[in-house]
């Protein structure tokens, strides 16, 4: 009796996954999980077999019915059962930047029927791991739409978690990663080259041959704004003795203030004429130094925001690149969403252009 046992209970797992993918239409191996009390390694063992034997195919994550038994099935059922539930968005701030981004996904959703559940990190977080697992379990969430932390030690553990996790999971403002079995994470990212190419174009076209960019020290963003600037400076012939550029401590550093004055001084000591700062409170905070100290902003030194969360209303409103960040929300939560339509559709990686908005902090250099 008891050799048979386990024969019996996997002819009763069979038996619950073809059920389920009749009535949903595909199967999820986290929910199988929580259904059925067994573990991730039986259950893709099971999957494989039935794959073999014809009777599914497949996918990450989970599993959906061969391509004959989908053509019997009514479309509209699927992609309304696929629907059913929220997603979870896990985002490293609720306060800059990533608010606009959750109400493009929340704008998305709910087009679809569908809530989103929202829950902030920290930059300064070191593993995502709990908050996620949280969220995957939180009832009827189906899909993950997150920005983790990707300078951490537990960055690949993230990565592992979100392979194993069962729920379809779009990356924003991420570059895409390998899962362990080699296929990329969907993502939505900004192209933030393109951002800083936009603003040195601008900069020279006003005649500012003495430029300088000033990052954020410990954004994942400064890079793509680096490489755009530097392959921006290049196509417009400008040398490196140009150019001047540093990065600057969190806002919250007990020495940002000190850092932003040297750092303003060495750019004026190197004949800078203009700036491209990222974010805009480092911008506006390079704006205050300046007016404070009879520095007239456009007229002596030129600057130019990234990120054009506030800097409209800044006196003066400050020239910025802006990322379409309700946009890149509302394109993530249309990626889960096709893809719990549709588990077998490609990975997609969508590149969306950020635009320049040009206001009071430019102008051309005093004698041009």
């Amino acid at each position: 009796m008891t050799d048979q046992t386990p024969a019996l209970l996997a002819a009763e797992r069979r038996a619950h996954v073809l059920a389920s993918l009749e009535r949903d239409g595909a199967v999820r191996v986290a929910q199988l999980m929580d259904e059925l009390g067994v573990a991730p390694v039986t259950l893709r063992r099971d999957l494989a077999q039935m794959e073999r034997e014809g009777l599914l195919v497949r996918v990450h994550g989970g599993a959906v019915p061969t391509a004959g038994s989908l053509d019997d099935m009514d479309s509209a059922a699927v992609a309304t059962a696929a629907r059913a539930g929220s997603i979870a968005m896990l985002v490293p701030s609720l306060t800059f930047y990533y608010p606009t981004v959750v109400r493009g996904a929340e704008a998305e959703a709910t087009r679809h029927g569908m809530p989103v559940v929202v829950r902030g990190a920290s930059y300064e977080l070191q593993d995502e791991r709990p908050v996620l697992e949280r969220l995957a379990h939180t009832e009827g969430v189906r899909g993950l739409v997150l920005a983790p932390n990707t300078d951490t030690p537990h960055a690949q553990d993230v990565v592992q978690w979100l392979a194993e996790c069962g729920l379809p999971s779009v990356l924003v403002e991420r570059d895409a990663v390998l899962l362990p079995e080699g296929s990329p994470v969907e993502n939505v990212t900004t192209d933030h080259a393109l951002g800083a190419v936009l603003a040195a174009r601008h900069l020279a076209s006003l005649g500012h041959r003495r430029v300088g960019l000033i990052i954020a020290r410990d954004s994942p963003t400064s890079r793509k704004i680096a490489a755009g600037w530097h392959a921006a400076c290049a196509e417009l012939g400008l040398t490196p003795a140009d150019q001047f550029e540093t990065s600057l401590p969190p806002r919250t550093s007990p020495d940002f203030s000190s850092v932003v004055d040297s750092t303003l001084d060495a750019a004026l000591s190197n004949g800078v004429t203009a700036i491209l700062v990222h974010s805009d409170p480092e911008a506006m905070a390079f704006v205050d130094l300046a007016l404070n100290r009879g520095i007239s902003v456009p007229g002596d030194l030129s600057v130019v925001a990234y990120d054009d969360e506030v800097a409209e209303i800044f006196t003066p409103p400050l020239t910025a690149v802006a990322p379409p960040r309700h946009e890149v929300g509302r394109a993530a939560v249309d990626l889960v969403i096709r893809r719990l339509e549709d588990p077998t559709r490609p990975v997609h990686r969508v590149v969306l252009n950020p635009t320049l908005n040009v206001r009071g902090s430019t102008a051309p250099p005093r004698g041009a």
